[in-house]
């Protein structure tokens, strides 16, 4: 297979950056290949042993573009939560969204098992990511922390590195002033450019244009009466269950699920409400083949009783099938391609910007000129103040709800 013009040149970047340092960060947009360039810098490294740690949806496509290449090198390729079953020893090792190890102000667990595979091999390193801070430029210490020769490795530690890159406030938790890490400075990433190559879907020349159109549906009598009474008394009983909201976070999240048709019990058992948004979807795009992002597990059952056997969770499946696929938002907005949708349809809508902005470039290709999306709201639901807040890159929160609900 032939690289791109602009791959086979971040190859040729990405191999000096490399040499020189041990590792490189590329940041790259969704859709521009960072994949398949990865593998190519593998190559021109004349690794031996190559191990790719992604996330468990992205494996059949990393699968497809090593056969495709056809390099000299082995490859294994594993999902983050299952680290702890690697062995074996590797020359090189792929961080697929790496941001996903940017937690602070303790690394997360998916952080600490990478830095015992690099600790244990000592391998060049490559990071990939079409976000490398999405929320915070603090995310970057724990992404980089394991690697040897990482700009921040005179830090001991995230607190120490705080002292230098960090503005520390504090803020309120229920009445709790607690310590704010997340005011990374710029002189974070200015640190970082020796590592980094960034490339947009801009200069890959990409033409796609995005429409995004909001649908709203009627939901059943009920589902409005019960949040209505959640919103008075904080409290629904049934014959066999009880929805309670016994704070504000708690609430938030209970209408987030009863608008669109699911609920989660006290007793943490949940169940489908309503399905008029799975009818509604299911009749406005007959016989098309789209791509679905649910929130709630109880959605993804909806979504199953109404289209029975013309709906799929798995990637293969949709690629080779005429079925339509649907997907949790937070687990499918990175490293998959749903170019094979004619349109991406919402059923529900996450809190975080990231989500938003990830997610919905998933038909995204070079040659695409239109993408279509869809968001399937209720009526007089908490998705419509939701996306005011993630598409001006907010995510969205308890003080965004508090304001909010005396409009719902």
């Amino acid at each position: 297979m032939e690289f791109r013009d602009y791959q086979e040149d971040i190859i040729k970047k990405g191999s000096n950056v490399i040499a020189e340092h041990g590792f490189v960060y590329l940041a790259m947009e969704v859709r521009t290949g960072k994949t398949l360039t990865s593998l190519g810098i593998a190559k021109k490294m004349g690794a031996q042993q190559v191990l790719f740690i992604t996330k468990k949806k992205a494996i059949s496509s990393i699968e497809h573009d090593y056969q495709l290449l056809q390099p000299n090198f082995t490859l294994e390729i594993i999902n983050y939560e299952s680290l702890h079953k690697i062995e074996g020893s590797f020359d090189l090792v792929v961080l697929d969204e790496a941001h996903s190890m940017g937690a602070f102000p303790k690394p997360s667990k998916r952080a600490k098992q990478v830095k015992i595979i690099i600790q244990k091999n000592n391998p060049l390193v490559i990071l990939l990511s079409g976000t490398p801070t999405p929320e915070s430029y603090s995310q970057m210490y724990h992404q980089v922390y394991a690697i040897p020769s990482n700009p921040f490795k005179r830090f001991i530690n995230f607190y120490r590195f705080c002292d230098q890159y960090v503005n520390v406030t504090q803020k309120p938790i229920n009445g709790i002033y607690i310590k704010d890490y997340s005011k990374g400075l710029p002189t974070i990433m200015d640190a970082m450019k020796p590592y980094f190559i960034s490339y947009s879907q801009q200069e890959a020349g990409f033409k796609t244009v995005t429409s995004e159109t909001i649908m709203y549906v009627e939901m059943n009598p009920l589902t409005y009466n019960i949040a209505n009474k959640l919103k008075k008394d904080l409290v629904v009983e049934g014959n066999n269950e009880v929805i309670l909201a016994d704070s504000a976070v708690v609430l938030m999240q209970k209408l987030h699920q009863i608008y669109s048709g699911t609920v989660i019990f006290k007793s943490q058992s949940s169940k489908v409400l309503d399905y008029s948004k799975a009818i509604f979807i299911k009749k406005k795009f007959k016989n098309k083949k789209i791509g679905i992002f649910y929130k709630f597990k109880e959605e993804l059952n909806a979504l199953k009783e109404v289209f029975q056997q013309n709906i799929t969770t798995k990637l293969d499946e949709f690629v080779n099938t005429n079925k339509s696929i649907a997907l949790q938002i937070v687990s499918g907005r990175e490293g998959i391609s749903l170019r094979q949708a004619a349109c991406l349809v919402y059923y529900n809508i996450d809190f975080s910007a990231t989500s938003y902005w990830q997610s919905r470039d998933r038909m995204t290709t070079k040659d695409r000129t239109k993408n279509e999306v869809y968001w399937i709201f209720s009526k007089r639901g908490i998705e419509d103040q939701i996306y005011k807040a993630v598409v001006n890159k907010k995510d969205y929160t308890l003080n965004h709800f508090k304001k909010d609900l005396l409009n719902l």
